[in-house]
């Protein structure tokens, strides 16, 4: 969205609906009708047809026709194929800032994202901790100055997102506090590889950071 203008009343619903799915607020596969949605963000039903039609474009929805829009889960190829190019972008931007010895100031940038994983912790805060969780591993991804992988790595950002949130969720749908724990210390090994320039304990940390979310994706049953 453009930043300099002023949203449409599309693009309101569209933020609202988005953050909705993303948050949980709007379940997996929770129907949601165009009046109650209009109703919510107080416009009339053209400009929560278009919101609902760019996200279907962007396969967060699927529109029903007389029925409303039911929000989509995320699916199992969605999560392995999410999880897989991260591995590749995460592991090569790792790489790339040690072997150019920015590794001490990348770690240095990353304990903001790290003091706000703590924060969330703390307060069981999960909108807030994927938040961070995910600007964590942008940050290291950023450094790498690799505008290309930027792009690719932003288009992951919703998918990360909500498979961030089914991640640290226990089965109460409450945040798994011992999953959080974990985290938040992987993320503090990370950042310790790296600012000690150790490559390999870094790329391998890395790894193991995402086969501990495709564990825990698989175990809370993301959908086939």
């Amino acid at each position: 969205m453009d930043t300099d203008r002023i949203p449409s009343a599309a693009d309101r619903v569209y933020e609202h609906v988005r953050q909705g799915v993303l948050s949980g607020r709007y379940a997996d596969n929770e129907l949601l009708a165009e009046g109650a949605i209009a109703a919510e963000t107080g416009v009339s039903r053209t400009p929560v047809r278009e919101a609902l039609l760019r996200l279907e474009a962007q396969g967060m929805i699927r529109l029903l026709p007389k029925r409303g829009a039911l929000v989509l889960p995320v699916t199992a190829q969605e999560w392995r194929d999410v999880l897989a190019t991260r591995s590749l972008v995460e592991a090569h931007c790792t790489r790339a800032v040690i072997e150019s010895g920015r590794g001490p100031a990348v770690a240095r940038a990353l304990e903001v994202p790290l003091a706000d994983l703590r924060a969330a912790a703390a307060a069981m805060d999960l909108p807030a901790f994927v938040t961070a969780d995910r600007t964590f591993h942008a940050t290291i991804v950023a450094a790498d100055n690799n505008l290309i992988l930027i792009r690719l790595y932003g288009s992951l950002r919703d998918r990360q997102m909500r498979m961030g949130a089914a991640n640290l969720s226990a089965p109460d749908g409450e945040p798994d506090t011992a999953r959080m724990r974990a985290t938040v210390a992987d993320h503090e090994a990370i950042a310790a590889a790296i600012m000690h320039a150790d490559l390999a304990l870094a790329e391998h940390l890395t790894r193991e950071h995402l086969r501990h979310a495709d564990r825990a994706l698989r175990g809370a049953g993301t959908a086939s």
